[in-house]
């Protein structure tokens, strides 16, 4: 089959993203308010706002975490922009992702010329078991959470396939979430802006404060294998081999390419996108990767005319830590069974020779569900035009991609971005 085609260029011209983390005192509303009001900040030249033609916006279950259902035209009443056109979608934790997807297609059929796209989720407002519950719905009822299976347990069945496939050991997951750590200590939008070395640092100081034993931890490998500090979840996942219970909000926003020069000298071009369903968990025959994922990415590199090599930074699904290893494989940017080597040796760190996850990724940036593919949208936009900050990676950054799954993959959309 033929590589598709964007029937026009499609241009990301500006991008916002609200703090991540846990508020009890903020809605979903207000948090999509926040990562509007930064994306307009973003955008180099005064713009209209009422010029948006339509919006796209993710979001899993506020039906469930808000108990309020067709949140998209209430985002767009909070915002200013109605009588504009407004759509959620819902594709669990790659509903914000395919959202992105709707508005790059809106732009390339020529429906529209700019677009709005986000994504929110409010979900600390359940305890941490309804939350549980709540995510639950994105497996397959019938036949996987009627036999006890959670998200972690989901993952954790992959990381146990990996390991008896691969020989992959937990030492490769806790390196993961160290690098994870590490870039969103980096990050003061993330819901975890602390390194590992830096938890440790405030446990052991709150245990003295407290006049409890002192940990004697002297690594980050001590840490991790503490089991009172970091508990097993679901074998071989512990506890930050998980990403967060998170609320927060993204935006971008799209534009025609040819109208792009009315917005910014230095647009980000969306050159590919791809998107694929999957076989629930019980339904594969290989444990170890994400048929969706590698489809997806394929028909994204088709589009844009790239292969896995050209891509210099990525942001992926890792929901947890075995998530990041198969992405990377998935991608084509390690062969299988060398995924989990490359994050051992340093690869995928910011200094590496592919960084993933600059932004601390879901694991320590935050994973507010019907937002993170958008999320993953402004680390991209920030960091190829060089105003990541401190997390800034080194060189040239002239193509980046975004990987966004949902549930165990059943849905998997991923995206190109180049700078010209």
């Amino acid at each position: 089959m033929a590589a598709r085609k964007l029937g026009r260029g499609v241009s990301l011209v500006g991008a916002g993203m609200s703090q991540f983390g846990a508020f009890h005192d903020k809605s979903s509303r207000d948090l999509f308010t926040d990562a509007y009001l930064e994306m307009l900040g973003s955008i180099d030249k005064p713009m209209n706002p009422g010029d948006i033609e339509s919006l796209y916006i993710g979001n899993f279950s506020s039906d469930l975490f808000e108990g309020q259902a067709h949140t998209a035209p209430l985002y767009t009443e909070t915002v200013g922009l109605v009588p504009r056109a407004a759509t959620r979608i819902e594709n669990a934790c790659a509903s914000a992702g395919v959202a992105l997807r709707q508005g790059i297609i809106a732009i390339a059929s020529g429906l529209y010329d700019v677009v709005l796209v986000g994504g929110a989720e409010r979900m600390n407002a359940l305890p941490t078991s309804k939350v549980t519950e709540a995510l639950a719905n994105a497996g397959d009822r019938l036949f996987e959470i009627s036999a006890g299976f959670t998200f972690p347990g989901f993952y954790a069945a992959l990381a146990s396939a990996y390991m008896h496939k691969y020989g992959m050991t937990p030492e490769a997951l806790m390196h993961v979430a160290m690098k994870n750590h590490d870039n969103g200590a980096l990050n003061s939008k993330a819901q975890f802006n602390v390194s590992i070395r830096g938890w440790m640092e405030k446990r052991k100081a709150s245990a003295e404060k407290k006049g409890r034993p002192i940990p004697t931890w002297e690594t980050e490998m001590d840490f991790f294998h503490d089991d009172a500090a970091n508990p097993f979840i679901a074998w071989p996942l512990r506890l930050f081999d998980c990403s967060p219970i998170t609320d927060g909000a993204a935006c971008v926003l799209l534009v025609a390419e040819e109208r792009a020069h009315e917005f910014t000298d230095t647009p980000i071009n969306i050159v590919g996108t791809g998107q694929a369903s999957g076989y629930p968990l019980h339904g594969r025959t290989d444990m170890t990767t994400l048929a969706s994922a590698r489809l997806a990415s394929q028909e994204a590199y088709d589009m844009a005319g790239v292969t896995p090599n050209d891509i210099r930074i990525a942001e992926v699904h890792d929901c947890f830590t075995i998530a990041e290893v198969v992405a990377t494989e998935d991608l084509g940017f390690f062969a299988p069974g060398e995924g989990f080597k490359a994050a051992m040796e340093g690869k995928t760190a910011r200094n590496g020779s592919k960084p993933i996850n600059t932004s601390g990724g879901l694991k320590a940036k935050g994973h507010p569900v019907g937002a993170s593919g958008v999320a993953q949208t402004v680390e991209v936009f920030k960091q190829m035009r060089g105003e990541a900050g401190e997390r800034q990676v080194e060189g040239d950054v002239p193509l980046a991609l975004t990987h966004n799954v949902g549930a165990t993959g059943n849905t998997s959309v991923v995206h190109v971005y180049e700078r010209k």
